[in-house]
């Protein structure tokens, strides 16, 4: 699908290499999709959540194993989303060199991103209380091949802050916008550019937000068009998303 994703797999998009079956350790735990790099342009990603960390170890043993001796620049990336301490320990003890960010609860290895390419993801972030999502998306897009910008802070309850901003928020293929509170800020900032916003809703806020419920809601009726929005709490699937929207033509 991309140069990128070209450069960093076995096959091309749309001519997957070999089939990958998983090894004895992973029988009836998990069959990793070894060539979804090559079919789709973008890699898999392991959602660490509901896991034990012994079968996060041995997902990350079996992708170490399948990649060994495999020249740098040629391992598609894999993302280890939602990792608490317990997990990231499990995953550094058979990749000790992935890259931890502890806020974003995500490991990437190999830790390097590839070559940015295709247009730029910028991931606006209302509160701080937001940064733990919104790190998610911007990490996300990184590792999938796009230049990022991150504006933090910018929520409408001080709204001269995101005007402040317009010139890089203009800058940007797509822009990913993560709000909790009342969820406001999307809408605003969709208003204001002309790229697709991709609105992240997440659980911060009191009582009548109900968990993100109400912040999802507003994005949902956003009255600016343009504005896509992802599951409470999602960065990862909005930077996912944002990396496609900005991917090289």
């Amino acid at each position: 699908m991309t140069e990128n994703a070209a450069d960093r797999t076995a096959g091309t998009p749309g001519e997957p290499g070999p089939a990958a079956t998983p090894g004895p350790d992973l029988a009836g735990l998990a069959e990793l999709d070894h060539d979804r790099a090559a079919r789709r342009g973008y890699p898999e990603a392991v959602y660490c959540e509901g896991k034990s960390p012994a079968q996060v170890a041995a997902i990350a043993a079996a992708i170490r194993d399948r990649y060994a001796g495999q020249g740098d620049g040629t391992v598609p990336v894999t993302l280890f989303t939602r990792a608490d301490d317990a997990h990231a320990k499990a995953v550094l003890a058979e990749l000790p060199d992935a890259r931890h960010d502890t806020e974003a609860r995500l490991l990437a290895w190999p830790p390097a991103p590839p070559p940015p390419a295709g247009g730029r993801v910028t991931v606006v972030c209302a509160g701080t209380s937001d940064l733990p999502v919104a790190r998610e998306a911007l990490l996300t897009a990184e590792y999938l091949g796009r230049e990022t910008d991150f504006v933090a802070d910018v929520g409408v309850a001080g709204l001269h802050r995101v005007l402040g901003k317009l010139d890089r928020l203009r800058a940007a293929r797509a822009v990913v916008v993560v709000a909790g509170m009342d969820g406001a800020l999307p809408g605003v900032v969709a208003g204001l550019v002309a790229a697709p916003v991709v609105a992240v809703p997440t659980s911060v806020g009191y009582g009548a937000a109900f968990g993100g419920l109400a912040p999802l809601l507003t994005m949902l009726n956003a009255c600016a068009p343009g504005v896509a929005v992802v599951n409470i709490d999602n960065g990862y699937g909005a930077g996912h998303m944002a990396a496609q929207i900005a991917a090289p033509f």
